[in-house]
């Protein structure tokens, strides 16, 4: 099978250098010329991954239009942010018999709309079926270091999700289906706030015991708004929630804990994110996590207060008396609804 990887960051360069490695012809597609030709020249993502060396048949491309038009498979891997005008603009590029594999993990500013939603709503709902989400715990440079990963893709279970599944399986790479796009999604998106809190624990020095509260009250309001949106619960106990959210909120590659950390410093999060050089989806997706929990009628106390010290200016040991001083809930009860 021909990939077309779009999209030049670290996430979508680990899954061509994966690809490539294990048989398949790979194009990744980088916005900016002059630093594909630099790739090309060093063989390597020399801004993200410049330590993990392309295989062969990655073929490292700046023209949009031969990455989209001549591979079968487009992986999409730009910004989430991005994702409405990227589509926009590759729309006429598309062929009738493309499918697409969506990466990126957030939920859209001023809409709210997850990944499949943004799909639907440029492409047509035509193109339900035919894309899927790629998402579980899966940092990009072990990907890229061809360790172990285990993965869910999410979309339609028929005949072409279980073709995809089995052709992006690899011996390093497994790969489960699951239908509950919705779940999936969310799961992606939310987790991220969590791990901006995850951040602050450690960077307070709150110590282990807080670090274990924090996760689990955390995947119980992500499974919280994902119940009350539709989403199927057992999704949230896979490797899109419980798995994705114990490694961004523990991992030191997770770029949403190394902002919950130089927040917890006293840095601001201009600086924050000017230091990291990354997107962090996690800032974005707390704004629209408030958004969506106000619309289904939920309370999530933990991103409440990320976003109120994100751009509120609440303290994190503020923010921190205000989580552990709430009104006293049943365990069971809080599962349903605080």
């Amino acid at each position: 099978m021909k990939f077309g990887v779009l999209g030049g960051g670290s996430w979508g360069t680990a899954l061509a250098i994966l690809w490539a490695k294990h048989g398949h012809h790979v194009d990744l597609w980088v916005r900016n010329p002059d630093h594909a030709a630099k790739f090309r020249e060093a063989g390597a993502n020399t801004r993200y991954l410049p330590d993990y060396p392309f295989p062969e048949r990655l073929n490292v491309t700046d023209d949009l239009e031969h990455a989209v038009h001549d591979n079968d498979l487009l992986v999409i891997a730009v910004p989430l942010q991005a994702y409405r005008s990227f589509l926009g603009h590759i729309a006429p590029m598309l062929r009738p018999d493309h499918n697409l594999i969506l990466t990126s993990k957030g939920v859209e500013l001023n809409t709210s709309y997850l990944p499949q939603q943004i799909v639907d709503d440029v492409l047509g709902e035509d193109w339900g079926p035919r894309s899927f989400t790629l998402s579980g715990p899966s940092f990009a440079k072990e990907v890229a270091m061809d360790k172990p990963t285990v993965v869910v893709l999410a979309g339609m279970v028929d005949a072409s999700l279980l073709k995809l599944q089995e052709e992006l399986t690899t011996p390093t790479f497994r790969m489960y289906n699951n239908h509950d796009v919705l779940g999936v999604e969310l799961c992606g998106a939310l987790k991220n706030v969590i791990a901006i809190a995850s951040g602050m624990v450690i960077g307070l020095d709150l110590g282990n015991n807080s670090m274990a509260g924090l996760i689990t009250r955390g995947l119980t309001e992500i499974s919280r708004l994902g119940a009350a949106m539709g989403a199927e619960r057992e999704t949230f106990a896979g490797l899109a929630g419980m798995g994705d959210l114990i490694l961004t909120c523990t991992g030191s590659l997770s770029r949403n804990l190394r902002v919950g950390q130089s927040i917890a410093r006293g840095n601001s999060l201009e600086k924050t994110l000017d230091d990291l050089g990354m997107v962090a989806e996690g800032v974005h997706t707390c704004r629209s996590a408030r958004k969506l929990a106000k619309d289904h009628g939920v309370e999530l106390p933990i991103s409440e207060v990320v976003y109120r010290i994100l751009y509120e200016g609440l303290t994190p040991p503020e923010g921190l008396r205000l989580l552990m001083t709430r009104s006293l809930k049943s365990e069971l009860e809080s599962r349903r609804q605080d």
